[in-house]
């Protein structure tokens, strides 16, 4: 915002009455934000987009405590940061293209996705991201739950992860989810061809205002947040062509149908 608003640190600084370190550490998300401060702020800044303003003063508000922090210092900060990134999202829309999204995983089929972890992992370390997995799943059961659209390549459909029984239960599992008020279920399928971002799993997560939405990106070293207004625009872009390159919903589950019978 204060980018935007064409402002230096130090002039910032002097409209605070604080130096510049204390606006650094602020925007560095070293010190806690009121949401006075927020607004106060958002004035100095003459910011006059009030469904922002509003947005990140709510941020400031609900501090939150939760059930992902039982985890802290047990799984990696990425997978805090997902389940967080999922609870706060007004919607979600994900592209997988070689494996079923986190949140329609069946637990057999997470517990043999993640098998092919490597390191191995130990067993204790196993059952807590297991564990983590399937509590994130509870973000559509909630009270107003997100609008989620699921893009998955036909490629993960086919994958026997767990063998041909858990691969099953998992497409079953798949169709009784996408009956859901709030679940889109879209399969891009292999006659589709070439797609944007084939390469990569991406998650969009849209906040309350779009200067809110943030990208998450499984990467090799584990999860890669991008809140850049040029590359979430990018991201969302991506996902749009290849939403329209997929099945219909009603095509889609009759697809994931014949892809169980064949198993």
């Amino acid at each position: 915002m204060r980018e935007h608003a064409g402002m230096t640190v130090a002039r910032a600084g002097e409209e605070l009455g604080a130096d510049r370190t204390r606006i650094s550490n602020m925007e560095a998300g070293r010190l806690g934000m009121s949401e006075e401060r927020v607004r106060t702020l958002a004035a100095i800044y003459s910011c006059a987009d009030q469904a922002y303003v509003d947005a990140l003063a709510a941020m400031a508000v609900e501090r939150v405590h939760g059930w992902w922090e039982e985890y802290r210092g047990k799984l990696p900060a990425g997978a805090l940061d997902l389940a967080e990134l999922e609870h706060y999202a007004v919607s979600l829309r994900t592209m997988q293209p070689m494996h079923v999204p986190g949140l329609l995983q069946t637990e057999d089929y997470a517990r043999a996705v993640f098998a092919t972890a490597v390191p191995d992992l130990t067993a204790v370390e196993h059952r807590r991201r297991l564990s983590h997995r399937l509590k994130r799943r509870d973000v559509l059961d909630r009270d107003n739950p997100p609008q989620c659209t699921f893009l998955v390549h036909e490629a993960a459909l086919r994958m026997r992860f767990g063998g041909a029984k858990v691969a099953r239960g998992q497409l079953e599992y798949l169709l009784e989810a996408s009956e859901r008020d709030n679940v889109t279920l879209r399969v891009i399928p292999f006659a589709a061809g070439g797609f944007p971002g084939a390469g990569a799993s991406v998650l969009y997560a849209a906040g309350p205002v779009p200067q809110l939405d943030t990208v998450q990106l499984d990467v090799a070293t584990g999860v890669a947040l991008v809140d850049a207004e040029t590359l979430v625009a990018n991201y969302r872009e991506v996902l749009d062509r290849t939403q329209g390159l997929s099945l219909s919903p009603e095509d889609t589950r009759d697809f994931v149908r014949d892809i169980a019978q064949q198993l």
